[in-house]
């Protein structure tokens, strides 16, 4: 599925059409962009046809030195069938000979009032954002203390009811059901909610309810960091379970490896609460302080003090 087209470029940037209309609709399938400047010397060997070609001062410059039949050749061979548009900055002057080579390949050509550094880095930031590999996992995530905690579990364990009282308890809904997660860099998971179901909750015996409407803006975010998962399952007698947390858990997620939490469920057990303080233990981990670490510690120690007195 295309997920960015050359039109999509015109409308964020508000770009300025100059030339080929019929070609709008070309997707764009890499998030790098090329500035052809070798090309624009002759050197076509490596061109890369299927970049969003960006032209700049330097490239401009060089340009005005050819001569007409030079000129037309480099536009010639920059405008191919597979290129998805030219950009060229700081609304400097289009050359007619790039005019009438877009023309018979149909390759858009735009105008941009900002510098050809700034245009660069903002395009490239969203074709990176919107190209990024993408998934979608069944689960609530939550932001808890600036944690994005993404609670799973099969269906009825109580993953909804337990995003309904943390969001109680003052922390905010990203999205319920339905996770989509996108790898915006490595090691960089965003977890959003599918439109359709953005600041809903589904309680079984209610029904579906709109926390932004019953708890107000500052209950909901439209997305965040997927940075820990807490994996509820029914309390298994014969499973077990880990009671000092010295081993960390990972689940994989697209090409990101993300710490995972399992935690039992059965009545009596308040979950918010668990993954609250977990969500805080997470966080103090990070800062350097590990109790179960420091735990372990003082038992070798005692250990040790004990074998000493013995001899």
């Amino acid at each position: 599925m295309v997920k960015v087209r050359t039109k999509d470029l015109i409308e964020k940037f508000d770009l300025e059409l100059i030339s080929g209309e019929e070609g709008i609709n070309r997707p764009i399938t890499t998030s790098d962009l090329s500035r052809p400047g070798i090309e624009m010397a002759g050197f076509f060997t490596y061109y890369p046809a299927e970049r969003i070609q960006l032209l700049g001062k330097t490239e401009m410059s060089f340009f005005e030195q050819l001569s007409a039949e030079e000129k037309r050749d480099r536009m010639d061979q920059l405008c191919t069938d597979i290129t998805p548009g030219i950009i060229i900055s700081r609304e400097m002057e289009v050359p007619q000979e790039l005019l009438d080579a877009a023309e018979r390949e149909a390759v858009p050509v735009m105008r941009s009032s900002m510098k050809t550094t700034r245009l660069s880095s903002r395009l490239t930031n969203y074709l990176e954002g919107m190209l990024a590999p993408t998934t979608a996992i069944h689960g609530v995530l939550v932001d808890i203390y600036g944690i994005g905690v993404l609670i799973i579990g099969k269906s009825g364990v109580g993953k909804s009811e337990t995003a309904l009282d943390l969001v109680k308890r003052g922390h905010r809904l990203v999205a319920d059901d339905c996770v989509e997660i996108r790898q915006e860099d490595q090691g960089n998971l965003v977890g959003t909610a599918p439109e359709l179901i953005q600041h809903l909750l589904e309680i079984r015996g209610l029904g579906i309810i709109n926390v932004m409407t019953l708890f107000g803006a500052g209950a909901v975010r439209s997305y965040k960091k997927v940075t820990l998962v807490v994996n509820l399952e029914l309390w298994d007698q014969a499973k077990q379970y880990d009671r000092l947390g010295l081993d960390d858990e990972k689940m994989k997620i697209i090409d990101t490896e993300v710490t995972k939490i399992t935690v039992p469920v059965r009545p009596g057990r308040n979950l918010s609460v668990i993954i609250e303080v977990a969500a805080m233990n997470y966080r103090l981990k990070k800062m350097g302080v590990n109790a179960a670490e420091q735990f372990s510690s003082r038992l070798t120690d005692v250990i040790e003090d004990g074998d000493h007195d013995d001899m």
